[in-house]
C-alpha cells in the first residue's frame, strides 16, 4: 500500500499514524521529501519536494502525538499550525481521504467548514472537489458527504484493508 501510495507521486500526503512507514517506502524508491510535524518544519519545506504532514504527531516527537480525548478536542478547534495547513490545502487543491472514518468527528466538521467557508465566500462553484474513500459503502454517509460537495467513493466489499489496497490498485492504473 506504501509502494503505491509513493507510486502515485502525490505532492501532499497527510498522515494520521505515528509510525515511519510512509518515510520509509519514500527512502526505498530513492525519494526525498518534507516530513511535517511542526510550524518549524513548515516553514521550512522545499515546496518542490513531496510532502509528509504527521497530523497526529510522530514516534520522533512524543509531544507532537494526539493521543487522548485532550489532544482531539484540542484537534477540533482547528487553531494549531498543522490545522491551518490542512484547511488551507483543503480549500486550494483537491483531496482524497482515504483510510478515514466518516464517523471521525474530525473529518465530517473539516468538510463541514470547508463546505461553510465557500458558501459564505459566494465562490462555492470555484471549489475543488474533495473525495472520500469509504468502506464498507454506508448510504447515509454517501448521502451527508454528498450534502457537503464531496465525492463519497466507495466499493462493494467489506473488507477494509483489502479494499483501500485494491482502490490504489485501480487508481494507479487509471494514473498511469
Amino acid at each position: 500500500m506504501h509502494r503505491l501510495l509513493v507510486s502515485l507521486n502525490f505532492p501532499l500526503v497527510y498522515t494520521t499514524n505515528y509510525d515511519h512507514l510512509l518515510e520509509r517506502a519514500y527512502e526505498r524508491n530513492g525519494r526525498r521529501f518534507n516530513k511535517i510535524v511542526s510550524a518549524r518544519d513548515i516553514a521550512n519545506s522545499d515546496p518542490a519536494l513531496p510532502t509528509i504532514v504527521k497530523f497526529h504527531g510522530d514516534l520522533d516527537d512524543p509531544s507532537s502525538m494526539v493521543l487522548t480525548e485532550t489532544d482531539y478536542f484540542r484537534r477540533l478547534s482547528f487553531d494549531e499550525p498543522l490545522d491551518i495547513k490542512l484547511a488551507a490545502d483543503a480549500f486550494a487543491r483537491a483531496v482524497l481521504f482515504l483510510g478515514y472514518s466518516v464517523s471521525d468527528i474530525n473529518l465530517r466538521l473539516l468538510l463541514y467548514r470547508l463546505r461553510r467557508i465557500w458558501l459564505e465566500s459566494g465562490y462555492e462553484k470555484s471549489r475543488p472537489r474533495s473525495y472520500v474513500y469509504i468502506t464498507p459503502p454506508n448510504p447515509v454517509q454517501e448521502r451527508i458527504l454528498a450534502s457537503w460537495d464531496v465525492v463519497p467513493l466507495t466499493t462493494a466489499k467489506s473488507d477494509s484493508a483489502t479494499d483501500v489496497l485494491s482502490f490504489l490498485n485501480r487508481l494507479h492504473a487509471a494514473v498511469r
